[in-house]
C-alpha cells in the first residue's frame, strides 16, 4: 500500500504512522521550513518508517508535485482546514481526476461543513464539546484533562484509519472506486462515548463524574498512593480478583460488601488505611 502523506501535526501524522507501522509505503510530504512538533525531528516518533521529500505548495509547481504521487498512491492523508487543500489545487476532486481509485482521507477537528468546520481547535475543545471531558476526573475538582490522547489519537486517527482500510479495501473490489475518507475528531470521541451512553439511559451509570463503576468512583477501581509517594492501579471489578485483592491487603473482614453502593465511602477508606 502506498500513501502519501501531506505532512501537518498531531492526529494526520499519528494515523500514516499507524499506517506505515503496518507496512505501508508511506511518502510524507514536508513544506519548507518545516511545521511540525517543535522538537528535533530525530525524536519525533510519528516520522518512524516514511520517506519524505520536501514541496512548497505555494509555489507553482507544488500542486502538481503532489498529484503525481497521488497518481500513484493508493491513500492521500491530509489535516488541513476545511478548504485549504482544495485552494493548494490538491483538493479530492483533482486527485481523484488523476487516480480515481485513490482514498483521500482528511482530518479535521469539527468536520468539513457545519459552524464550528472552520473555527480553530484543539483536542481539548473537542472533547470538551462531546462530553467525554466531562467524564473524566473526581467529582469534587474540574475534569482531568488526559492529555491529547482521547481526540487527536482514539477520536482522530484511530478512526480516520478504520475508514480508510474499509475505503482501500471498496476501492480494490471488482467495480469499486475511490472515494473520500472525512473523519472528524468531534464525531469519533462522541462515537467512543457510545457505551457510557447507553449505560446513563439504562440506569446504570450517574451522570457525574468520579462516582460510577469505571471513572474512578468505585473502590476497586481506581489509584491509590502507597507509602512512597507513588500511586498504584487497581482494577479488582470480577469476584475472584476482588476476592483476592481484599485477602491479600488484610481487610477481607472488615471491607463492605462490594456492591454494596452506599458503602463505597467505607470500602474505599479500608483499602486505602
Amino acid at each position: 500500500m502506498r500513501v502519501v502523506e501531506l505532512a501537518g501535526i498531531g492526529p494526520g501524522p499519528f494515523a500514516a504512522m499507524l499506517l506505515a507501522d503496518l507496512g505501508a509505503d508511506v511518502v510524507r510530504v514536508d513544506r519548507p521550513g518545516g511545521g511540525g512538533l517543535a522538537i528535533d525531528p530525530a525524536y519525533d516518533v510519528t516520522n518512524r518508517n516514511k520517506r519524505s521529500v520536501l514541496v512548497d505548495l505555494k509555489s507553482p509547481e507544488g500542486p502538481a508535485r503532489v498529484l503525481e504521487l497521488a497518481e500513484r498512491a493508493d491513500v492521500l492523508i491530509e489535516g488541513f482546514r476545511p478548504g485549504v487543500a482544495e485552494r493548494l489545487g490538491v483538493g479530492p476532486e483533482e486527485c481523484l481526476a488523476r487516480n480515481p481509485a485513490l482514498v483521500y482521507g482528511r482530518m479535521t477537528g469539527w468536520g468539513q461543513e457545519g459552524p464550528l468546520a472552520r473555527t480553530a481547535g484543539h483536542d481539548i475543545a473537542y472533547i470538551a464539546v462531546t462530553g467525554a471531558l466531562g467524564m473524566i476526573g473526581s467529582p469534587e475538582g474540574p475534569p482531568a484533562v488526559p492529555a491529547n490522547l482521547v481526540g487527536d489519537y482514539a477520536g482522530g486517527s484511530l478512526y480516520l484509519v478504520i475508514g480508510v482500510l474499509a475505503a482501500l479495501q471498496h476501492a480494490r473490489t471488482p467495480g469499486g472506486a475511490g472515494q473520500v475518507v472525512d473523519a472528524a475528531i468531534v464525531d469519533g470521541t462522541a462515537h467512543l462515548t457510545a457505551m457510557i451512553h447507553g449505560m446513563v439511559a439504562a440506569g446504570g451509570w450517574q451522570d457525574r463524574r468520579g462516582v460510577n463503576l469505571l471513572d474512578g468512583g468505585c473502590p476497586f477501581y481506581g489509584t491509590y498512593e502507597t507509602s512512597d509517594g507513588r500511586y498504584m492501579a487497581v482494577g479488582a471489578l470480577e469476584q475472584q480478583f476482588y476476592d483476592t485483592f481484599v485477602r491479600l491487603l488484610g481487610v477481607a473482614d472488615e471491607a463492605p460488601a462490594r456492591k454494596d453502593l452506599a458503602r463505597w465511602g467505607e470500602l474505599r477508606e479500608a483499602v486505602a488505611a
